[in-house]
């Protein structure tokens, strides 16, 4: 039996206990003390529980664990009582809670899950917590280039209105000559859309393209908006493997395998977040390759492309794809440090002509909003053009290159701790040894490493990594800090067990 068909039995299972229990969501996460995300994942059939959730939900349903894990046929059972809940419902006249979409079901954002919430609850109590979970440069005192902070006062005033809806024509432009410059193919100045950060794009592209099952190849692990953007849009994210002992490139064979009749298209985080890879020329190729042969539209998220070290070049995937549609997307909110400006934009290159009806749809969504935020496009002409700024950090001697070592170097000190070393942007992700260090959850040894040593951390499986042997460090943080939190993990984990 695979690993999907024990999901789907599970989930149609826990539907069916949870109808004839009267039980929503809402009821399990606080019968058990998790996140409704989690009970979403679980109904989903994206995540299946760990031996201890499962003992607890069967004690909590009253129900044998056989009964939730054994194919007993309740998948249409679980239907038709939903379909009487309903019915029901639509007589009862007294007032009637009002519950999220459901359009959300299994739509999940752990970035900012119930860990973080937990950490905001221990600060308002006076707690300090070392924060190691988000990559927001300027609370760590990385600060925006004076000189961009000044075009943007200066246009202030000529910012009050609206612009046009893909976005100032300066801010374009200075943008399709970056893309020039990266040698991307077949991009006009209609090409380009501005928005509020890159992620408010990445949800447009995906609402515009997919129809309910369409797939999308997603890397695993992934920066979860994608995953979320899909799901919302009423796609299907499909994870294929980034291989941790090949410098966490991504697997070729395993792309393939998972490609089928509705695969519309496939993502690539270059350089990556959370694993801090920089795909080589060779990788990318491949994956053109595979765009050509199965007619795919390659999504290639490049926000951290000028946050590269050791010498490293960046080459954009969209340079290798002239005879195809490519969607790239880029911003200023790492490279620049001004995360909270909200600057980013999308580009369409490559082979245009059949993708009408989609680019129409793209025009649409984005006349829907107006304009991105006016004020963050003015400086975006002033940002990429001269000198980059912030190369100084990425070199030896440099604020972000001396942390990555340390911190590569010393999770790697920690027993039953080890990481492959980041090439670009900000972040590390660690591999546990669970025979070692035994977890079976690795939301709750977040949260007890939150409790315990009051540092956070996200977890592995928020980035929809398959196990729960991996956790993701922002390391933005000063260096004394970062010395701190190791010799907290470091005492955490020598202890910790699940088991």
């Amino acid at each position: 039996m695979s690993d999907k068909n024990v999901k789907d039995i599970f989930s149609e299972n826990l539907r069916y206990w949870m109808n004839e229990r009267g039980m929503k969501q809402s009821d399990l996460a606080a019968g058990l003390g998790i996140s409704e995300a989690a009970v979403s994942f679980w109904l989903s059939s994206q995540k299946y529980p760990s031996p201890v959730k499962l003992q607890m939900l069967a004690e909590f349903l009253k129900v044998r664990k056989s009964d939730l894990i054994e194919d007993n046929g309740h998948g249409e059972a679980a239907a038709e009582a939903s379909g009487r809940e309903e019915t029901s419902q639509k007589k009862d006249k007294a007032p009637r809670k009002v519950d999220k979409s459901e359009k959300l079901e299994g739509v999940c954002y752990d970035v900012r899950g119930p860990v973080l919430d937990e950490a905001n609850r221990m600060i308002e109590n006076g707690t300090n917590i070392i924060k190691l979970n988000i990559g927001n440069p300027a609370p760590f005192e990385f600060y925006a280039p004076d000189e961009v902070i000044e075009d943007m006062i200066r246009n202030l005033r000529a910012s009050e209105g609206y612009s046009d809806s893909k976005g100032l024509f300066s801010a374009r432009k200075a943008v399709m000559q970056y893309c020039q410059l990266k040698k991307f193919p077949n991009v006009g100045i209609n090409d380009i859309y501005t928005g509020n950060g890159a992620s408010e794009l990445i949800t447009m592209a995906m609402n515009g393209l997919l129809n309910n099952g369409d797939e999308i190849l997603v890397p695993m692990p992934d920066y979860p908006l994608w995953t979320a953007s899909i799901k919302l849009s009423g796609g299907e994210p499909v994870h294929y493997r980034c291989d941790e002992a090949s410098n966490w490139y991504p697997d070729i064979a395993d792309i393939r395998k998972r490609i089928t009749d509705k695969t519309r298209g496939i993502v690539i985080i270059n350089p990556n977040n959370p694993t801090g890879a920089l795909y080589p020329v060779e990788i990318l190729q491949q994956v053109a390759d595979l765009a050509r042969e199965f007619d795919l539209i390659v999504f290639a998220d490049e926000i951290y492309d000028r946050l590269v070290m050791d010498g490293k070049v960046h080459v954009s995937i969209a340079s290798l794809l002239p005879d195809r549609l490519c969607v790239t997307f880029n911003g200023l909110s790492k490279s620049h440090k001004v995360a909270g400006f909200r600057v980013g934009w999308m580009v369409l290159s490559g082979d245009k002509r059949r993708y009408k009806g989609y680019i129409e749809g793209l025009n649409l969504l984005s006349s829907m909003r107006l304009c991105s935020n006016v004020p963050g496009q003015s400086i975006i002409q002033t940002a990429l053009g001269g000198q980059q700024v912030g190369e100084q950090l990425l070199v030896p001697g440099g604020r972000i290159f001396e942390q990555r070592e340390y911190i590569y170097n010393a999770l790697n000190s920690i027993p039953g701790i080890s990481a492959t070393k980041p090439d670009a942007a900000f972040y590390i992700f660690p591999k546990i040894d669970l025979k070692k260090i035994p977890i079976f959850d690795d939301e709750q040894m977040a949260l007890d490493l939150l409790k315990e040593q009051h540092i956070l951390i996200l977890q592995g499986t928020a980035m929809n990594w398959d196990s729960p042997d991996h956790f993701r460090i922002v390391y933005l943080p000063h260096r004394r800090t970062l010395e701190k939190a190791v010799d907290g993990m470091a005492e955490f984990f020598a202890n910790y067990s699940q088991e």
